[in-house]
């Protein structure tokens, strides 16, 4: 897995959650993570300040609402859309 790779699904989607990024790339939260802090510093992602869980529900883990985005140079700032995507 490459940085880049990371860098084009999250591109794509415009936002990601750590566990997509899991499920997508077969790698632990860790290891991606550390990638992710790599895209963090070249300014290429941000990481979505303490995601919102929805309504109580108690069934999304962390890794569901721990929520990257991708940086649109053109705009000032990331999508500010924080509750999970995976929440039901």
């Amino acid at each position: 897995m490459i940085l880049s790779e990371i860098q084009q699904f999250i591109t794509e989607h415009k936002r990601a959650s750590l566990a997509d990024l899991k499920i997508h790339f077969r790698k632990d939260g860790d290891t991606l993570r550390s990638m992710l802090d790599r895209l963090i510093r070249k300014g290429r992602i941000n990481k979505m300040p303490e995601a919102k869980k929805c309504g109580g529900c108690h069934s999304c883990s962390d890794d569901a609402t721990e929520i990257y985005v991708w940086v649109d140079a053109d705009k000032s700032s990331p999508a500010a859309e924080s509750a999970s995507s995976n929440c039901h």
